[in-house]
């Protein structure tokens, strides 16, 4: 279906962010994030109070999108939604008023995979950023994945390596759970580390094989460390919180560069795309650009506020999804756990 004008209003609710854009083909018009800061007393998400704020935040967000926008919701060609992976009560959220409005206005309902759509945020239109061609690979870090995509096309996407315990993004926030940082701790990681020496402190990178990752045994490596040094000296953590930091990072980044590397070398293919909430992290991004210079790979870096949970990229997938006219029913359901 091509169309010279196509808006796209997108909603994004996987998990404690209630977001939503307006997306003019592949041009976004807007993208309004409401964050929940209820839950950083708890150390976490919590779950259903993430659902609540969801229900609170979802109409004043997508009104805020359409009015920042310009556009009326008569002017909607589609509603795309987060399908899944993510809280199954936030993202009922996302899905009920999606069907809702497209019912209402009688345009199609598409479903969103939220990892893919941080796969192919790259291709938001945007200038200063270059779209990756296919085949490349994507590295996915976020607080609930660590993967390595093979992506052929817009809907042919392989997973050829992923972690087989925790998530990069839940290693950096359990680490500065432990150092006693608030949560989220994974950006407050990043910040100190600039300020510290990666080599202070040394740590084991998992054995593990293939393309897969591990990161449950560094975190209890990092806790046993920290509980030794600060038995031996209280102030331990506040004498030296910036070259633990960077040590911390340091080790994370090599162990996801030790994969990247031996996925180029299996595919040989040498386009990486980053994505997730982990891609913000200013060590892996400074890494990534080094490599590109120091093995000739084209590293593609989104634009900052395409990384964490966003509806613009949901909006991107919904785009590409109206061309090819991959329309849902009302009786799409939503998904905790989701494939490609």
């Amino acid at each position: 279906m091509q169309n010279k004008s196509v808006f796209i209003l997108a909603i994004e609710s996987s998990c404690d962010d209630t977001a939503a854009a307006v997306l003019h083909n592949d041009k976004v018009l807007s993208n309004v994030v409401a964050n929940q800061l209820i839950h950083q007393q708890y150390g976490g998400v919590i779950p259903e109070l993430a659902s609540r704020a969801h229900q609170q935040n979802i109409v004043p967000v997508i009104d805020a999108a359409l009015k920042k926008a310009g556009v009326k919701k008569e002017q909607l060609n589609a509603i795309a939604f987060t399908q899944g992976p993510g809280l199954m009560g936030s993202l009922l959220v996302g899905s009920s008023f999606a069907k809702s409005l497209a019912m209402s206005l009688q345009i199609p309902l598409i479903a969103v995979n939220h990892m893919h759509a941080h796969i192919l945020a790259h291709y938001i239109d945007e200038d200063g950023y270059d779209k990756p061609t296919f085949p490349f690979l994507a590295l996915t870090i976020s607080g609930g994945h660590t993967q390595i995509v093979k992506v052929n096309a817009f809907f042919d996407l392989e997973i050829i390596g992923e972690t087989t315990d925790d998530a990069v993004g839940e290693a950096f926030d359990k680490s500065a759970k432990i150092l006693g940082l608030p949560y989220p701790g994974g950006p407050l990681i990043d910040k100190y580390a600039q300020l510290g020496n990666p080599k202070a402190f040394s740590f084991t990178k998992p054995k593990v094989p293939n393309l897969d990752f591990s990161f449950s045994g560094l975190k209890t490596q990092i806790l046993y460390f920290i509980q030794k040094k600060v038995d031996e000296n209280p102030n331990f953590i506040d004498e030296n919180l910036n070259d633990i930091c960077a040590s911390i990072q340091n080790i994370i980044i090599e162990i996801l560069m030790d994969k990247l590397k031996l996925a180029i070398a299996s595919t040989g293919i040498n386009q990486i795309a980053i994505g997730g909430g982990v891609s913000a992290n200013s060590g892996i991004r400074k890494t990534l650009k080094e490599a590109e210079a120091k093995y000739g790979w084209k590293t593609f870096v989104p634009k900052f506020e395409y990384t964490t949970d966003n509806a613009a990229m949901i909006g991107i997938v919904g785009y590409q999804k109206y061309l090819s006219e991959h329309f849902e029913t009302q009786n799409v359901i939503s998904k905790a756990r989701i494939e490609f």
